[in-house]
């Protein structure tokens, strides 16, 4: 059966970015009441008027995932403001430029912090309400979370560890009624490849390479709310996020040879 949307409670983490901005809009034009969570207070206020406009009821909180505590305080506000948690979507997330050798270790704490903690403390904070309401959680990953990228190691290491906690609390959660889904999208036309960040920690813009297809995040959303209509594993988006999981599950040499030569190629070398 459907997953009927409809009054139900969705959290949406990054919510002012590309993603996240588009899946509230598709939640919210299903009747679901939308909650905005983002660092960026700046832009919170203008996402929520322009979702309400709509129609739907929006609650937004400026929230650092990576400090639990926060996020401990934004679902208990969630649950006084809505009654309860039916979707938490981990959407929030950062990315890095560099090669493993020229990053410095902050850096890679930074992309645990928020990639990996920040999903983990979103979770830990809104589980008891979505144990209640036999809800969801939704995790965004990416083709770094089951295949291996060049130059962005920090990044595909805290998106492989997403795979290993919310595959397993999959399990664990089963038997009351929550269920878990890992969403892969590809390569998609939003601001992180303008915000990423060097191997030094200083934020650089990195352009998305002009033979690649980039998804709209429309797209992506749509994915994702069917995925979650139809309470499914593993959402793949994209033709060649679909190719890379196959060639990296049956051929994984092939797809490192694949790998080095485009990244000898893009280096010029």
């Amino acid at each position: 059966m459907k997953v009927d949307f409809k009054h139900k409670v969705v959290v949406v983490t990054g919510a002012t970015g590309g993603i996240g901005r588009a899946l509230s809009w598709r939640f919210a034009s299903a009747g679901a009441r939308i909650v905005l969570i983002d660092l960026d207070e700046e832009h919170l206020p203008a996402v929520q008027n322009q979702i309400e406009r709509s129609g739907a009821d929006v609650l937004s909180i400026a929230c650092d995932i990576s400090d639990y505590d926060k996020c401990q305080a934004a679902m208990q506000q969630v649950v006084e403001h809505f009654g309860g948690i039916d979707l938490l979507i981990n959407n929030a997330g950062i990315s890095h430029h560099s090669r493993f050798e020229d990053t410095e270790l902050a850096v890679f704490e930074k992309m645990m912090a928020v990639n990996y903690f920040g999903a983990l403390h979103c979770t830990k904070a809104a589980l008891p309400s979505l144990i209640e309401r036999r809800g969801a959680i939704a995790t965004l990953s990416s083709t770094g979370g089951f295949a291996p990228m060049i130059g962005r190691v920090g990044y595909s290491a805290s998106k492989h560890a997403l795979h290993g906690l919310f595959e397993s609390l999959r399990l664990e959660l089963k038997e009351k009624g929550v269920h878990v889904m890992m969403v892969c999208p590809g390569a998609t036309a939003t601001e992180m490849h303008k915000n990423m960040l060097a191997g030094d920690g200083s934020t650089i813009s990195v352009p998305a390479k002009a033979t690649q297809k980039l998804a709209t995040p429309q797209e992506v959303a749509e994915a994702i709310f069917h995925g979650a209509q139809h309470n499914q594993r593993l959402v793949i988006h994209s033709k060649m996020s679909k190719i890379s999981w196959f060639y990296w599950k049956f051929f994984p040499s092939l797809f490192e040879r694949k790998l080095y030569k485009q990244w000898r190629s893009e280096l010029g070398l």
